[in-house]
């Protein structure tokens, strides 16, 4: 069987893909190892985390109800119900993905795909191996959790992001070993839900991939609620006990510590799924198991794309894998698409409060040798803040001086990850920050935070 497209993985970056190609009236296949379509973000990652960060929020409401004036005596968490809803929301778009593949008329294989070299690509399925051919493929088969040395996860104790899902009452104790977007997520989670949370991180700071003022909010805000957060720590001899997990740990300080938990989170980054898949059977370039491609998505395989969380030099997000994606596909068609932006892709951590950011740090830009203005604006100056009672966090813009030009956006506070997109759009469309000073922002919003911040880079914001 011959297709124009075949695509191996159904995660956002290949079912999005395979959705373009039908659109375009290309002849498409998607091959998925797994029961449902929708890869890791939509089963264990993305959708799940962020419908439990939800139910987080909510409750926190009821918790602190009487300060808005809404008394509710003795609210009680039903956890099992709130896993159930959990699941609800992932079946539903299970299937909404399976109806977008008839809906486009794509074909759909189950099976472990390996490429074979020369178009072809061979699956393990329901009837047997099966080979078919496509004349172009588009590799996306997206990354899993890493794990600590001498460690194998467990449903009971010994976690990763696909086991902490499907626990059914929320733990007592809980340590992380890991504070990028998985860790503090999850943190902010279970924190919110009563579970005393301890966060281990190697780096010097929380975060470490955002801007270090945004880091520093983040464990300012956890410390004051109660998550205790070591940095430069190093965590070692983890072993299972009777009542959990115990570990020693090397602090900052150099001072050793034994720490037990109920449950351990090991959240310490994520490695690409190529293994397995064929790359041997064909001429494409790897690094460390990440796939070398160009500002076309190519590969160095004639006629083979690879998109998502296995490509070299990608941020792992889903929104960048569905990017890469319409950027092969439109390739194929011969739409003569614009390559993607490093700095203009948005980064979101969904925690208490959430982080937004794009583009350069003000270290990086300065390291790149911009010299930059700073706008910062916190949102304790913003009047819907006061509404919704999140005070904390704020707005910060770097900007380059002597044009405007904006170089990066970095946001702290309640729902950062959806402002951020007004960040985006300006950066996508080359606005500077005058064009952002004259942007005028609705009242009373959240988003009056970033017109402010823009207007702080001269030392004009109005409410601070």
């Amino acid at each position: 069987m011959s297709y124009d497209v075949i695509v191996i993985g159904s995660g956002p970056g290949g079912y999005s893909a395979a959705v373009r190609a039908g659109q375009y009236g290309l002849k498409t296949a998607i091959i998925e190892k797994d029961p449902k379509l929708g890869g890791c973000c939509l089963h264990v990652g993305c959708i799940p985390t962020k419908a439990l960060l939800h139910t987080a929020e909510i409750w926190q409401h009821f918790v602190h109800g009487p300060e808005e004036g809404i008394l509710c005596e003795n609210p009680r968490l039903d956890y099992p119900k709130v896993i159930d809803r959990k699941q609800k929301i992932v079946d539903k778009h299970a299937k909404g993905v399976e109806f977008l593949m008839k809906k486009q008329k794509v074909d759909v294989f189950r099976g472990y795909a390996r490429l074979l070299g020369k178009g072809k690509v061979e699956f393990s399925g329901e009837k047997g191996k099966q080979v078919v051919e496509g004349r172009n493929i588009i590799v996306a088969t997206g990354s899993e959790a890493r794990m600590l040395p001498g460690l194998q996860p467990d449903p009971d104790v010994i976690l990763t992001n696909i086991e902490i899902l499907n626990l059914r009452s929320v733990p007592k104790t809980l340590i992380v070993i890991g504070a990028g977007a998985v860790g503090v997520e999850f943190a902010s989670i279970f924190h919110r839900f009563g579970t005393k949370v301890t966060i281990l991180e190697m780096l010097p700071r929380l975060v470490p991939v955002e801007d270090e003022d945004v880091s520093k909010e983040l464990e300012r805000f956890f410390r004051k609620t109660g998550i205790r957060c070591e940095t430069g720590a190093k965590a070692e001899n983890i072993e299972k006990t009777a009542a959990g997990a115990k570990l020693s740990v090397t602090l900052a300080s150099g001072k050793t510590e034994t720490l037990e938990a109920e449950k351990l989170l090991v959240a310490v980054g994520r490695k690409p799924n190529t293994d397995g898949i064929g790359l041997e059977n064909t001429r494409i370039a790897t690094d460390r198991g990440f796939i070398k491609v160009n500002g076309m998505q190519q590969t160095t395989e004639p006629g083979v794309y690879a998109i998502g969380d296995i490509v070299a030099g990608t941020p792992q997000l889903a929104h960048v894998a569905t990017a890469e994606g319409m950027v092969a596909v439109a390739h194929i068609a011969g739409k003569s698409p614009v390559p993607i932006h490093k700095n203009r892709i948005p980064g979101v951590t969904y925690t208490e409060p959430g982080i937004g950011s794009a583009g350069l740090t003000e270290a990086q830009a300065k390291a790149q040798g911009y010299k930059v203005k700073i706008g910062k604006f916190p949102f304790a100056a913003n009047s819907k803040a006061s509404i919704v009672g999140m005070h904390d966090g704020f707005v910060k813009v770097v900007v380059e001086e002597k044009f405007g030009e904006i170089l990066g956006v970095h946001i702290i506070g309640y729902h950062a990850y959806e402002l951020i997109a007004e960040a985006v759009a300006a950066m996508e469309s080359e606005s500077t920050a005058d064009t952002m000073m004259r942007t005028i922002h609705a009242h009373p919003t959240l988003y009056e935070a970033v017109g402010e911040a823009f207007n702080a880079v001269y030392g004009l914001a109005i409410n601070a």
